[in-house]
């Protein structure tokens, strides 16, 4: 089933050759974005920095402009991630607390995108600590998904995702430690790419409580793109990345996929695992060769623990856990070792095949719940689960440091559903291209 759209509007490359070809000025394209974010988003609630003012400066300044070499993002409207810096705007991460503190200085990413032409016009919504799979807080409220307004959008990245699907600003840039890039992506039905780590800065997107160590985010933590286009995630990669990459043109055809749609730790719903089985099943009718099972997997259900323990230790920043204990030293080391071996055991996964496909979550966008996270449960084919136990989705890119995008490849219903391309660490242009290739197949675009 083809996955629902909610708008017909032009994507950043598209709109980008629209005002090269001076069919659009990089002001109309601005005040069209705005109008848009005006009119939709009351009850959705994504885009909740607003910088109007200063984009239409901006655009203006542009307008007496042509784009320069290394500008293919010049006059294009789009919004970041609450939790990035932006120069005279706050970044407090959905904490009362900090709601008053001004950056003063834009976020790296945030100097390269403006430096590729890209216009920002705000920042979108996200829960406190970015530590939910939906965007709600007290300082800016709940952020809805546009195709159901009783739903999620996820989060952290939530808002960004809901303001590209709506089809405010054709892009957005986000960050994921829990698939904070990727949930919010397969809610919304868009694109969202996480990054190899390591492979984009994370300067200016450091939490509130931990300024001095600027953006430093510790281990699992990357920012990465969101769109409606495969082209569009590279082309906001190529433009924030610091590493180069090669790129080595996969053809869908002559690829060796392997799927893993069963993890020990987490049960798929049918709703999910319908849309992933009917794309795998094209994949097999274009000569690709989809394995179901290999003996070359780690053990998932010990990279889910590891992944979890490092993930908590990570986001409490040495405060003692649910428990009580504090992790040790001695104990983190251990962790490094077992992230060490789990990403050669990927590495041997990867000698046999190109790509990795998997659910994004075992679920669709879930009903709003604002039971907190270790507390909340969820029904997975009629029966409860923790809801916790889903991160085990998140943690088969994450704790090895792989790069996984997420691509559209069906619904249930009327809610979206995505799919992981997960590659080889530093593939992260072919994992997109993948998904390129996947959206083509199934969607024709």
């Amino acid at each position: 089933m083809a996955y629902p759209r909610l708008t017909e509007e032009p994507g950043a490359l598209g709109l980008a050759a629209l005002i090269r070809n001076g069919a659009l000025s990089p002001l109309e394209a601005v005040e069209a974005a705005i109008a848009r974010i005006e009119a939709l988003d009351g009850p959705i609630n994504a885009v909740v920095v607003r910088d109007f003012d200063r984009a239409r400066e901006t655009a203006r300044a542009m307008d007496r402009q042509h784009a320069a070499p290394g500008q293919p993002l010049f006059g294009v409207p789009m919004t970041v991630k609450e939790s990035f810096d932006i120069a005279g705007l706050p970044s407090c991460w959905g904490l009362p607390e900090f709601a008053g503190q001004v950056a003063q200085r834009d976020a790296r990413i945030v100097t390269r995108l403006k430096r590729a032409g890209a216009v920002i016009l705000g920042k979108t919504n996200i829960p406190p600590h970015l530590a939910d799979l939906q965007s709600d807080n007290p300082v800016y409220g709940r952020t809805s998904n546009p195709h159901d307004l009783s739903r999620v959008s996820g989060g952290s990245s939530g808002g960004g995702a809901a303001a590209v699907a709506a089809g405010m600003v054709p892009c957005e840039y986000g960050s994921d430690i829990g698939s904070s890039i990727r949930n919010p992506a397969h809610f919304c039905g868009v694109f969202g790419h996480k990054t190899s780590y390591g492979l984009v800065t994370k300067h200016g997107h450091g939490h509130p409580m931990a300024r001095g160590r600027d953006g430093w985010g510790g281990v699992l933590s990357v920012v990465g793109p969101l769109a409606r286009s495969a082209r569009d995630l590279a082309a906001l990669l190529e433009v924030t990345a610091d590493l180069p990459l090669p790129r080595h043109d996969p053809k869908l055809a002559q690829c060796r996929f392997l799927a893993v749609l069963d993890h020990p730790s987490s049960e798929v719903d049918q709703a999910v695992r319908g849309p992933i089985e009917a794309a795998l099943a094209a994949l097999e009718a274009q000569g690709a060769r989809v394995d179901r099972s290999s003996a070359l997997l780690p053990d998932l259900a010990k990279q889910h623990h590891a992944y979890m323990k490092m993930l908590n230790i990570n986001m409490a920043r040495g405060a003692p856990g649910p428990d009580g204990q504090v992790a040790s030293v001695q104990d983190w080391f251990f962790l490094l070792d077992e992230q060490t071996r789990n990403e050669l055991a990927w590495e041997a996964v990867f000698a046999e095949y190109d790509f990795v496909l998997a659910p994004p979550l075992p679920f669709l966008a879930f009903a709003h719940d604002p039971t907190p996270i270790t507390e909340r449960k969820i029904a997975i084919n009629g029966v409860e689960h923790d809801f916790a136990d889903a991160l085990a989705w998140a943690g088969l890119a994450t704790f090895p440091n792989l790069p996984s995008t997420v691509v559209p490849v069906g619904a249930s219903g009327h809610l979206p559903c995505g799919m992981q391309v997960i590659g080889p660490r530093w593939s992260d242009y072919d994992c997109i291209a993948m998904a390129g290739q996947v959206a083509e197949l199934l969607h024709g675009r």
